[in-house]
């Protein structure tokens, strides 16, 4: 919804203050609004709308999922209102990303020295809803082919990132090991299969050479593991930051607090195309990145593209105390072979996860309290460690296409449109090689060859092959 009038139009009114209330509303902490728009309009979910009056919310809670958002923007749009006074609009770019995760914020790192870049996130900080969530794993054998190619090819990158990227360095020695129970022969040999074409290090280990790493596992639900010693704690938030700071440094700009309601062609001859926020905050470029994460297909159909199919899926994860007396922090992350659960050291804690999947609608996700439960019960049967209290729980969202890939590349039918989504819970390991091919992509040059030689190419990061009709 552009804060801007529309065309044949009544000039917008804006609500901007006491003077014309439209809507009241109870200090509700169940309320409904919109997410990062102060002001913005809300209706109490604890009695139902109130029909008496309305109020303005300047501090709206942040759960309501994405198409009532913006059907309230468009609705209140449509009655001739803008949801807060209009802000000047942002001198032209050559790029909009919209999104500010890992994924926006590497590609944007590497194609900022080369054109302007504006980057709208909806939130008040960048990464809010996955990228600051993730348990931050560099782990060359995770994930299908496409997504084990891109890992391989950031390696390099994360190891030794340029003068000046980050105090402190990026990865850092971790190791990871998948444990199989007896019966999982099958998982056990097809995992070592993946292992032997990532890693000449890694080792297909018995029972006793398992459960030698982690002592805490039960010897009678051990076959087997396969350990990767070049597993690597990622620093996510140095990453994060690296990248972001290296868009300003060449002159690219990030806005926060900038939900995306309107994308529409501009221009005398529609040439371009104008982005506006709830927020006021519109900017004209010649190419529109979607790097929304979850929010992809929504942010898709504003511009007319058919959506790809995005599901957004939640993980929960939550963080407990080691035994007493004993050093844990030496243990790689271990977990199942068949991705049910899964345990890590975390800053003189223990991280745990049940490993899950479980489609959700785009939101601020929680922690489903049974998720956690199952977590907490297959780390004790798998282990003997004891989780007598949470210290601290949350939940991700995770991204996928049906492939399970990732997504880079301009949209088959829209011209000007260009996809980097599907990052599913591979964006961070893989965000070096795919932040720079598909900046590459972007400016129409060739892939850089230390990506390509891994086997990653355009064809097999379009989103050719995903577009569904409607």
């Amino acid at each position: 919804m552009p804060a801007t009038q529309r065309r044949g139009s009544a000039p917008a009114r804006v609500l901007s203050g006491p003077a014309r209330p439209v809507a009241r509303i109870r200090s509700s902490p169940i309320a409904i609004g919109f997410i990062g728009v102060p002001p913005a309009v809300a209706w109490s979910g604890a009695t139902g709308p109130n029909l008496r009056g309305f109020a303005i919310l300047r501090n709206p809670v942040r759960s309501a999922p994405a198409c009532v958002r913006v059907a309230f923007a468009r609705a209140f749009h449509r009655l001739g209102y803008a949801p807060c006074p209009p802000a000047p609009p942002l001198s032209p770019a050559t790029f909009v990303i919209i999104g500010s995760g890992i994924a926006a914020a590497s590609l944007g790192y590497f194609l900022a020295p080369h054109a302007r870049v504006v980057l709208l996130e909806r939130e008040e900080q960048p990464g809010y809803h996955s990228t600051g969530r993730s348990a931050a794993l560099f782990m060359e054998s995770y994930g299908p082919p496409q997504v084990r190619a891109l890992t391989m090819a950031s390696r390099a990158f994360l190891e030794r990132p340029p003068a000046g990227f980050a105090e402190h360095p990026i990865l850092t020695p971790r190791g990871a090991l998948m444990v199989a129970e007896p019966g999982q022969d099958a998982l056990l040999d097809a995992h070592w299969g993946v292992m032997q074409t990532v890693s000449p290090t890694g080792r297909l280990l018995d029972a006793v050479g398992t459960r030698a790493l982690v002592p805490v596992l039960r010897p009678e639900r051990v076959l087997g593991g396969v350990y990767e010693p070049d597993a690597m704690d990622i620093d996510v938030h140095a990453l994060h930051q690296g990248y972001l700071r290296g868009i300003r440094a060449s002159g690219g700009e990030l806005v926060c607090g900038a939900e995306v309601v309107a994308i529409e062609r501009a221009g005398a001859g529609r040439e371009r195309w104008r982005v506006s926020a709830a927020s006021g905050t519109r900017v004209d470029a010649d190419v529109v990145v979607n790097a929304a994460g979850a929010w992809a297909d929504v942010v898709g159909r504003m511009a007319g593209a058919r959506p790809l199919g995005v599901v957004a899926k939640r993980r929960a994860a939550f963080v407990f105390a080691p035994p007493e007396g004993i050093d844990s922090s030496a243990w790689p992350l271990f977990g199942g072979v068949d991705h049910t659960w899964y345990v890590k050291p975390d800053a003189g804690q223990l991280l745990g996860s049940p490993a899950n999947e479980d489609p959700v609608e785009p939101q601020d996700v929680q922690p489903d309290e049974l998720d956690i439960a199952l977590g907490v019960d297959r780390i004790q049967a798998m282990t003997t460690l004891e989780v007598p209290r949470v210290i601290r729980r949350w939940a991700g969202l995770r991204s996928f296409v049906a492939d399970g890939d990732l997504v880079g590349g301009f949209d088959p039918e829209l011209d000007g449109f260009f996809w980097v989504v599907g990052q599913g819970g591979y964006g961070i390991q893989t965000s070096a090689a795919m932040g720079e091919a598909c900046a590459a992509l972007l400016r129409g040059a060739p892939l850089p060859a230390h990506v390509a030689r891994f086997g990653v190419g355009a064809a097999t990061l379009s989103p050719a092959r995903l577009a569904t009709p409607g």
